[in-house]
């Protein structure tokens, strides 16, 4: 019987559809190794990993400024700023708010000073920071070249500017696995005031397997959620219910082989379990010193709550929590506008507890291992934004240049790296990508990025992917 228009148009689609798809997926194939099946059903867990060369680091404490702390009033001063302040910029400049753009040039209201035996130029507003210049590496040259938030936490946390991927955290927790088997590899600590932009996503697991998904500690008590069970199940009762549930769990699972995000939602659970007594120990800073609470700066108040968190930090990676990342709050460095006052309120929340934490690190014998950075996702303009008088102005996004910087874990001490150029607009000498920076964490901790991948369509998918990068050889020691 002769087939009707209708059926021969949809079988001519599908074989041309089908045919289509089998060339790309070969092309795709040919840029790489082919991807192998699995011999056997994968197995996913946070036990501790072998890394594939002797590695530097064994921890990451990540404190994440989000919105833009200004290099140029920070970390890397520019008297030609000051000189010309008032002028008018020569020169191109990419605005992301053209209603309150302004070509005006902003001179640095605040005083810097060379500190340490390194002679690093520090700014009047991070004192504590100026006193452990010559155990850290200031990177000047950063650079990710997308010039919105969004985009610049997706590069410099994910390796790309889209959405959707597995965080830098859950990478190292897939590739390395924790040390402890009743904490978390991956820990998050959020403020007290709000997520930062993006929001979970800047813990999420993206298509690797839910274990690798950051764990959140809430900023205020109970700062984890459910851990302890209702009174008439605890004890016996709840050992003999989760013993049920993993017998069910584990039946469950041999019906459904390979099922990734089965087998990792079933050991989350049992991860789980096992938090009940260390996650509360890990939290719990009532033992510790009084001196060192106060070094943190918890008994004051503009400090407590970073104080308290930086200090929970230290707790987490000395019992073998892998990566731990601490966030302000929604745009707290994004000072668009009255940067003369907002600027100064935001370095006194955190420049005290964070040089506490290399401080206390080092005094413990952690610091070799952990590697610490500090720095967002952009740095400011040098030209004036909101033109409304002395008390308004800010300054605009710049992700073409600004300054992190980072300690321990393997980097120089006393170091200061790139340059921008003269008016701190754009990265000008040993520009340092995202990817570079990527793939110089994963060579501090011992990691093949072509090693550390994950099936994904028929594809091997990686932190770096494809990007051009480098290892950034010159800061480590």
């Amino acid at each position: 019987m002769p087939a009707s228009r209708r059926e021969f148009l949809g079988a001519a689609t599908f074989g041309v559809g089908t045919v289509a798809l089998a060339h790309l997926l070969q092309a795709d194939r040919a840029e790489g190794a082919p991807v192998k099946p699995d011999l056997e059903k994968r197995k996913f867990d946070l036990r501790s990993k072998t890394p594939h060369f002797a590695p530097k680091a064994k921890a990451m404490i990540s404190l994440f400024m989000q919105g833009g702390p200004s290099h140029i009033d920070l970390f890397d001063p520019k008297p030609e700023l000051n000189r010309l302040d008032g002028t008018k910029f020569q020169g191109d400049i990419k605005h992301d708010n053209a209603a309150q753009a302004s070509s005006k040039i902003l001179g640095c209201p605040w005083k810097f000073d060379k500190h340490g035996q390194c002679g690093a130029d520090v700014s009047e507003l991070l004192p504590h920071f100026a006193g452990i210049v010559d155990d850290v590496t200031i990177i000047r040259s950063m650079q990710t070249g997308v010039n919105n938030h969004g985009q610049s936490i997706n590069a410099l946390n994910n390796g790309l500017t889209v959405s959707g991927r597995p965080a830098l955290g859950s990478w190292m927790s897939y590739g390395l696995g924790s040390e402890s088997q009743n904490l978390p590899a991956f820990v998050v600590l959020t403020d007290p005031d709000g997520l930062p932009v993006m929001g979970v996503e800047n813990w999420s697991n993206g298509w690797l397997p839910s274990l690798f998904q950051g764990t959140v500690i809430r900023p205020r008590e109970p700062r984890i959620l459910n851990l302890d069970p209702p009174e008439y199940l605890r004890g016996a009762p709840q050992e003999a219910y989760l013993s049920y549930l993993s017998q069910l769990n584990k039946a469950h699972l041999a019906r459904h082989p390979g099922e990734h995000d089965l087998d990792a939602r079933i050991a989350s659970y049992e991860l789980a379990a096992r938090m009940q007594s260390a996650a509360k120990e890990a939290v719990d800073i009532s033992g510790e010193t009084e001196a060192t609470q106060k070094m943190y700066g918890i008994d004051e108040p503009a400090t407590k709550d970073y104080g308290t968190r930086c200090l929970i930090a230290r707790r987490l990676v000395e019992r073998g929590v892998r990566f731990v990342q601490l966030y302000t709050r929604y745009q707290f460095w994004d000072h668009h506008g009255a940067i003369r006052t907002a600027l100064p309120n935001a370095c006194k929340k955190v420049d005290k507890p964070s040089a506490a934490l290399v401080t206390d690190l080092k005094a413990r014998g952690l610091l070799d291992s952990t590697l610490v950075h500090w720095g967002g996702e952009m740095g400011r303009l040098p030209v004036i934004q909101n033109d409304a008088g002395p008390d308004s102005v800010g300054r605009d996004h710049n992700t073409y240049g600004f300054t992190m910087w980072l300690a321990g874990g393997g980097v120089k001490a006393g170091c200061t790296f790139g340059k921008t150029d003269e008016m701190g607009h754009k990265a000008a000498e040993n520009i340092v990508t995202h990817n570079d920076y990527h793939a110089t964490l994963f060579h501090l901790f011992g990691l093949d990025p072509a090693k550390v991948t994950f099936v994904r369509n028929l594809q091997e998918a990686s932190l770096l992917e494809k990007q051009t990068n480098r290892v950034v050889t010159e800061i480590l020691r």
